[in-house]
C-alpha cells in the first residue's frame, strides 16, 4: 500500500467537529492531549481516556477554562483492562452521549529497545496489550455505536517501525505493524454498508514522553511539538476526509528527519 503524505499545516474550519463526540486514548499528555484540545476547540465533545487522573483533569480544566464543549474523563488502565471493561465503556458512552463519531487510538507503551533474545516475555505481553489488543477491544466494543453515526472516523497513531521492522524495536515495532494491519482490516470490513472510515497516521519525530524514552540523549529543539502536528488529526477526524479509508499517512515536515 502506498504511503500518503499529509500537510501538517492543514487549516480546519472553526466548527469542523461541531456536535461530534470523540474518544481519545492516552489523552493526558503528548499527542493525545494536543489532539483532544484541538478537537474540543473545533466543537467536539471529547471523552478523555487514560490511566493518570491528574493529567486527564488538567486537560479537562483547560477545556472548561476556554468554555469549550464539556468534556468527560474516563480513567482506564489499558494494561489491565478486560473485555467487560471495554463493553461497559461502550454502553456508558451510548447512555451518556447517545452517539460516538470518532476514536483516536493514541495510547502506547514503548517497552524497551533491545535484541529479541533479551526481551522479557512479561514486557512483551504488556506492550502488546496496550498497543494492539486494547485498540482492537475498544474498537470492537464501539463499532455498533460508531455505525450509527452519519460520519464516523477511527484513527490509529502509527510509526515507521510498524511499516518496516527495525532491529531492537521489539514489541513496540511488532505491535505497530499489527496496528497497521488492524486498521486495514477494519477499513476493508467497513468500506461498504457503513459510514465508518479507518486510517493510520505516523507523526514522525515529535517531542513526547515516548520519544524521550526512545532517544534520551536527543536534542529536543529540533523536534516538532504535539501542537505542531494536530492539523492532520483534525483532517482525518473531520468531514474533509470523508471517503478516505484504509490509508497510511505520514506527516510532511520539511527540513526534519526522523
Amino acid at each position: 500500500m502506498p504511503i500518503r503524505t499529509v500537510d501538517r499545516d492543514y487549516r480546519a474550519a472553526p466548527d469542523l467537529l461541531k456536535d461530534r463526540v470523540i474518544l481519545v486514548t492516552g489523552a493526558g499528555d503528548g499527542i493525545g492531549r494536543a489532539a483532544a484540545l484541538a478537537y474540543a476547540r473545533h466543537g467536539a465533545t471529547v471523552i478523555l481516556l487514560g490511566r493518570t487522573i491528574p493529567k486527564l483533569e488538567s486537560v479537562y480544566d483547560t477545556i472548561e477554562a476556554e468554555q469549550l464543549p464539556q468534556a468527560a474523563i474516563y480513567p482506564m488502565n489499558l494494561e489491565g483492562a478486560t473485555v467487560k471493561d471495554y463493553d461497559d465503556l461502550a454502553l456508558k458512552v451510548g447512555h451518556e452521549f447517545g452517539r460516538l463519531d470518532g476514536v483516536l487510538h493514541n495510547a502506547a507503551d514503548l517497552g524497551a529497545l533491545m535484541p529479541l533474545q533479551q526481551y522479557e516475555p512479561e514486557m512483551w505481553y504488556r506492550v502488546m496489550q496496550v498497543n494492539l489488543h486494547a485498540p482492537f477491544l475498544l474498537t470492537r466494543a464501539c463499532l455498533d455505536i460508531l455505525a450509527r453515526a452519519a460520519d464516523a472516523s477511527v484513527v490509529f497513531v502509527s510509526d515507521r517501525v510498524g511499516r518496516r521492522g527495525l532491529a531492537y524495536w521489539g514489541a513496540y515495532g511488532v505491535s505497530k505493524a499489527g496496528l497497521e494491519s488492524l486498521m486495514q482490516t477494519l477499513a476493508e470490513e467497513t468500506e461498504n454498508g457503513t459510514r465508518i472510515r479507518s486510517n493510520s497516521i505516523d507523526t514522525g519525530a515529535v517531542h513526547t514522553r515516548l520519544r524521550r524514552q526512545a532517544y534520551p540523549g536527543e536534542n529536543s529543539e529540533r523536534l516538532a511539538t504535539p501542537d505542531d502536528v494536530v492539523g492532520p488529526f483534525l483532517y482525518l477526524m473531520g468531514p474533509d476526509s470523508i471517503g478516505v479509508t484504509g490509508q497510511q499517512f505520514v506527516i510532511e515536515r520539511p527540513g526534519t528527519e526522523d
